[in-house]
């Protein structure tokens, strides 16, 4: 498995490549912007655009799903209907998904938003905006902070700690250094 990185400078978010090399098979969290840099990664590579997993429904994360769509057939995997209407493959609570060959674990992690899912795919968690370069997301009121923080604690926090956090915003770090530097105050 790789992972190529792009960054959206429109909203500083970050959109991710997961490659199964074998297969051939790639899956896009948060597509923000596509740009050319991120079209011949899939490309040059002669990957094949499986699905979309959607962390969130705020456009530096889905701006570049209708461009995607245009180019590529993929399943667009969200917390929210209005990402892709009825194109769009609902998902609530935890489980397992099958993309080609990659087995993608989701968790609902409300509080950022009320559709924030987490992904997991082998030993990377891809957080969204839940979790941005070390602390937690925003939020809307203290009882939405409180809820994104217990979800935190039970959901994100209960991983191994060497368990690599692939943030919605800012640069990765592990989830053990995550869990000495960052206070939930629960």
């Amino acid at each position: 498995m790789k992972v190529y990185f792009n960054l959206n400078p429109g909203g500083f978010s970050n959109c991710y490549i997961v490659a199964n090399e074998v297969s051939q098979e790639a899956v896009i969290i948060d597509p923000g912007k596509v740009t050319e840099k991120l079209i011949s990664q899939i490309e040059d590579m002669n990957l094949r655009l499986s699905a979309v997993l959607i962390t969130h429904n705020h456009g530096s994360h889905v701006d570049g799903l209708r461009t995607l769509r245009k180019i590529y057939n993929p399943r667009i995997y969200a917390g929210d209907w209005e990402v892709s209407k009825n194109e769009t493959s609902l998902l609530s609570g935890d489980g397992t998904l099958k993309v080609g060959k990659m087995n993608v674990r989701f968790m609902s992690v409300p509080g950022h938003s009320s559709d924030s899912i987490v992904y997991i795919i082998e030993n990377l968690i891809f957080t969204g905006d839940v979790i941005s370069a070390g602390e937690i997301g925003a939020t809307t009121s203290t009882y939405s902070e409180y809820i994104l923080k217990t979800n935190i604690e039970e959901k994100i926090f209960s991983q191994t700690d060497t368990m690599l956090v692939m943030p919605g915003h800012g640069p990765p770090t592990s989830l053990g250094a995550l869990k000495s530097f960052m206070e939930l105050g629960i």
